[in-house]
């Protein structure tokens, strides 16, 4: 996020969301998006319809390695090749394959921009993966066919799409301002729907248009409760989130929410989002499974 999310989940450019900007803070949100929706990343990757476990897979749009280590994890004999455009999070992706002993082996990383129309040897895998990363690109249908071209005959392609970064805050929430969060989720919107208009697209005609046969498309709702196994997380992610946020709304709200906000990111104060015992994740991850016939 991803994915999901931040989850991002990721082809790392510079834009305002928060799950992908590529500036400094980012690299936190994309590790705890991982967290806190590993168990929705982990359904994704065992609903894949697959012939054979796959032992060459690619990471499109890697991050800090959500779905790289996922996939490792689901398929013990694979190897992963982790694409990304940002080296420091490639660098953060090889150090936690390091620290988990021999899985370095298993993970080779590159990094590259998929909007590139020449890409690096990546080999010819049995499985591409791509969590919010196509959004991203100026030329999608490219990079498409790009990955038609390089995976092996009756290989599966996996597109993931995020519904949006999550929502934490309950809808009447907070107090005497309700609606805050989704104000700011507006102005993020509208903020940059020129320079990503496939945000949120439906993959599935675009990847039968690039010789794809779709197998598969599988919406799953994220609603994770504050009982939550994964509530540790939860706090810290919202934070880090609406931090981000902040940078890219704060012209935009009015003086009213633009306090309300700052209440919440005041992690000293008796407001901040790190006391709140009701704190929700709400979002939507959609996949598409296509396969190279």
């Amino acid at each position: 996020m991803d994915q999901a999310h931040p989850h991002t989940h990721q082809q790392t450019h510079q834009h305002v969301h928060p799950e992908h900007d590529d500036s400094d803070g980012l690299a936190e949100i994309l590790d705890l998006d991982a967290e806190v929706l590993a168990e929705h990343t982990a359904s994704i990757t065992a609903w894949l319809p697959l012939q054979d476990d796959p032992r060459q897979i690619v990471d499109l749009g890697c991050g800090t390695g959500a779905g790289t280590f996922a996939l490792l994890d689901r398929f013990p004999e694979a190897y992963v090749t982790a694409v990304d455009a940002s080296a420091g999070h490639l660098r953060r992706l090889r150090a936690k394959a390091c620290a988990r002993g021999r899985l370095e082996e298993r993970v080779r990383t590159v990094q590259a921009d998929l909007d590139d129309t020449a890409w690096p040897d990546l080999g010819t895998p049995d499985l591409v993966w791509a969590s919010a990363s196509l959004h991203h690109l100026a030329h999608p249908e490219r990079a498409l066919g790009a990955v038609r071209e390089l995976l092996a005959p009756g290989g599966v392609f996996a597109v993931v799409e995020l519904a949006g970064f999550p929502r934490f805050l309950p809808e009447d929430a907070p107090e005497g301002r309700p609606g805050l969060e989704e104000r700011c989720h507006a102005v993020v919107e509208h903020l940059q729907r020129d320079h990503m208009p496939h945000r949120g697209a439906d993959w599935g005609p675009m990847l039968t248009a690039a010789g794809f046969t779709v197998e598969g498309r599988r919406t799953l709702p994220v609603n994770i409760e504050p009982t939550g196994t994964r509530t540790d997380a939860v706090g810290p992610y919202a934070l880090a989130g609406l931090r981000r946020i902040r940078g890219a709304v704060a012209a935009a709200l009015s003086p009213e929410d633009l306090t309300a906000l700052d209440h919440l990111l005041d992690t000293t104060g008796p407001h901040s989002i790190l006391r709140r015992d009701d704190l929700l994740v709400r979002t939507e991850r959609t996949v598409w499974a296509a396969r190279r016939t």
